[in-house]
This record gives C-alpha cells, sequence and structure tokens, in this order.
C-alpha cells in the first residue's frame, strides 16, 4: 500500500508541477497534456528502476532477514517476498513506458507542428512541420528510448512463465539485457529536449514586453510609450482594449527581458546511480566469495530424476533451511540456480548437500556432467557414485 500511494503521489505531484508551473508555461503552450504526462509518467519510471533492482541484493537481504535489526515476522516475510516484489515493479516499468512512449510520441508531433518562432531556444524541431520520425531517431534522446522499447520488449516477452518453464536461457541471457537498458537509460536523459523558463520575475509568463512591441512596428497604446521600470504591475487603463495575456486581473504585466530557457539536470540519475551502485559492489561480492573452490564428493541418482549431489567447501557455515546458489561454468557461463540445502555441515561432518530435480536443461546438462551413465530413468533404487569430480 505504501508503494503504490507513493506511486499514485509521484504521478499526481509532477503532473500538477507541469500543468500548472510557471516555468513550464511556453512549453506547455506548446505540447498540451502530453508534456504532463510524459513527465508524470517518468516520475513513476525512475521510482520503479530504482526499486527493481533492491529486490535482487540477496546478500543484504540475506543479511537483514538473518540480523536482529529486523525483528518483526511480518517484516521478514515481507523480506521473503522480494522476488513478488520485483516482479510488480518490472510490470509497472512495462505498463508507464508505454504510457511514456505513447505521450512522447504526441510531443513529437507537437514540435513539429506548434514550432515557436518567438522563442526558438524552446523548439525541439528545427522548422515548422519538420518530420516528427526525425526527432524519434535522428536524436540521442528518441534512437535511445526506442533501442530501451526494444531491450524491454525482449525482457518483458522472455520473462513470461512459457518461455521460463521451456527454455530458462532465453530468459536469463535477455533479463541480464538489464545492464544495457540502465546505460541507455543514462543517455536518454542527458538530451536535454524539454526545457524550463529560468527569470520568471523579469518575465512573467504571458507579460507584456513594450521594447519587442516597438522593435515589430506595432501599434502601441499612448499609455504604454513612456519608459517603463524593469518590472512593474500598473493599473491598467479601463478606456483601452488590451486582450489576454497582457491584462490579468485589471493588472498589466511587464516584463523588461525575453525569457531564457533552460535544460533540467538528469534527475534519473539520483534515483538510479545509488541502486545500481549498490546491486555492482554485491555481484562483485559474491563473485569474489565464489571463486574458493566447492569440491563435490559425492552424487547419488534417486529415482523419479532426482539427484543429490554432496560438497565441501571451506569455511562455509549454513543452517537448516538455507539454501545456496549453484553455479557450474560448464554448463553455463552465467546462470546459476538456488536450491535448499537438504544437509547442512556441522562440527563432525564439513560435507553439506542439495537434492535437485531434473526438470529443464540446466539441471540435464549437470547431471550429464556428474553421473558416468545419466540413463538411469528405469532405476529403482538410489545408485551412489562417487569419484574424481572437477572442481
Amino acid at each position: 500500500f505504501f508503494w503504490l500511494s507513493l506511486n499514485v503521489w509521484l504521478f499526481w505531484k509532477t503532473f500538477l508541477l507541469y500543468y500548472r508551473g510557471l516555468q513550464y508555461y511556453y512549453l506547455h503552450q506548446m505540447l498540451g497534456l502530453g508534456l504532463c504526462v510524459s513527465r508524470a509518467s517518468a516520475s513513476v519510471l525512475n521510482l520503479n528502476c530504482c526499486l527493481v533492482l533492491l529486490p535482487m541484493c540477496r546478500v543484504l537481504l540475506a543479511f537483514l532477514r538473518g540480523s536482529q535489526k529486523v525483528a518483526s515476522r511480518k517484516t521478514r516475510r515481507l523480506l521473503d517476498k522480494s522476488k513478488t516484489f520485483h516482479v510488480t515493479c518490472g510490470v509497472t516499468i512495462c505498463i508507464f513506458s508505454v504510457l511514456h512512449v505513447a505521450a512522447h510520441l504526441v510531443n513529437a508531433l507537437n514540435f513539429s507542428e506548434n514550432y515557436n518562432e518567438d522563442f526558438l531556444a524552446l523548439n525541439a524541431a528545427n522548422y515548422r512541420g519538420e518530420d516528427p520520425r526525425k526527432l524519434l531517431f535522428a536524436t540521442v534522446p528518441g534512437l535511445t528510448g526506442v533501442i530501451m522499447v526494444l531491450v524491454l520488449f525482449l525482457m518483458c516477452t522472455a520473462s513470461t512463465y512459457a518461455i521460463r518453464v521451456s527454455n530458462y536461457d532465453i530468459f536469463w541471457y535477455t533479463h541480464n539485457l538489464f545492464f544495457v537498458f540502465y546505460m541507455l537509460l543514462m543517455l536518454h536523459v542527458s538530451g536535454g529536449v524539454l526545457k524550463y523558463q529560468t527569470n520568471l520575475e523579469e518575465h512573467p509568463p504571458g507579460c507584456f514586453n513594450p521594447s519587442k512591441t516597438l522593435r515589430e512596428n506595432m501599434t502601441v497604446p499612448k499609455a504604454f510609450e513612456e519608459t517603463f521600470p524593469n518590472y512593474t504591475t500598473e493599473p491598467f487603463p479601463e478606456d483601452l482594449s488590451v486582450p489576454e495575456p497582457f491584462v490579468q486581473n485589471n493588472f498589466m504585466r511587464i516584463c523588461s527581458e525575453e525569457p531564457k530557457f533552460q535544460s533540467h539536470f538528469p534527475e534519473t540519475w539520483f534515483w538510479i546511480s545509488g541502486p545500481l551502485c549498490l546491486y555492482c559492489v554485491e555481484r562483485l561480492y559474491r563473485y569474489i566469495r565464489s571463486n574458493k573452490p566447492v569440491t563435490i564428493t559425492s552424487v547419488i541418482s534417486h529415482p523419479s530424476n532426482v539427484l543429490e549431489v554432496r560438497m565441501m567447501k571451506d569455511d562455509f557455515k549454513a543452517r537448516p533451511g538455507q539454501y545456496v546458489i549453484l553455479h557450474c561454468p560448464r554448463v553455463s557461463a552465467l546462470e546459476s540456480h538456488p536450491f535448499t540445502l537438504t544437509m547442512c555441515p556441522t562440527d563432525t561432518k564439513a560435507t553439506f548437500g542439495v537434492h535437485l530435480k531434473v526438470v529443464g536443461d540446466w539441471t540435464e546438462r549437470f547431471r550429464d556432467l556428474l553421473l558416468l551413465h545419466s540413463n538411469q530413468d528405469t532405476e529403482i533404487l538410489p545408485i551412489f557414485q562417487q569419484r574424481r569430480y572437477p572442481k
């Protein structure tokens, strides 16, 4: 509920900021609701791209789960639901990515059709009527966005249950494209296409600029021919007819200079840099820790395609109910799988073991490596093999 409320609040807060914010007045006039929807969905994407990495920090979760800092049993149960939360954040990223892309397609069209000749710095297009496809494929934000959509599509489709069951390798290797996705995301937000006004005091949005009017040889009422101070708010004469936005609440707003626009500093860096660095540090720690050799002492083939693997490892301590991550480079260079410990090391014995069901391509190749004769489906009794296994 807290996560859902945070998403709703962030979307609505960002939407109102771009809808009512004076610094986005001219940009909102050009792009309309597409601006508000694209930025609001981007805020939700920033939040979930930040949170989706945290459930994958297994060492951190195991530390919190086993420490006394998390004393509540309900909180520990929430930590056990880390995979569910990861999937929830992933689905949210997919949904709001569709909304974000749709809004930016509208923005690209509006940039082309509503080209502003008065404020050239605000335009993303080079001229009125420019092909919107150039904004999508010939700019850094557009091109990286298209590639990110393709990467996300591969990751989402390969994460479905049918793909994971039929060919887990496809799911695993496409899911590791998340690193490419995050690198593209950092480039995507550095384009600076959307800009905000920086001189609101000198140029209130929709104000009247007398110097500009005189330069353009426009007819100016006599009340405007006097020298204006840098920024004044004076009563507007009732006998003059001047349209909005020059008049507001019977007062005229006078601007002393042209509006100045500036690109935002990318906020996405603040959201994803911390979790991404934390995940990279944990992956490095897990890699260093996994370099200690593991000796397989024996392999027992049980009926119904169940394999028992007994192993030894220096300075390995575990308790019943914990699990280990098995990684065999000869089976797969990147793929690894968790298995619950069915035999724990004690003070008298150093061996520990797991039971694994041969149900997929990884377990099949792992069994073929361990057993001399893997064609033993018809056996009734367990078959015990003990030989010099590779480490």
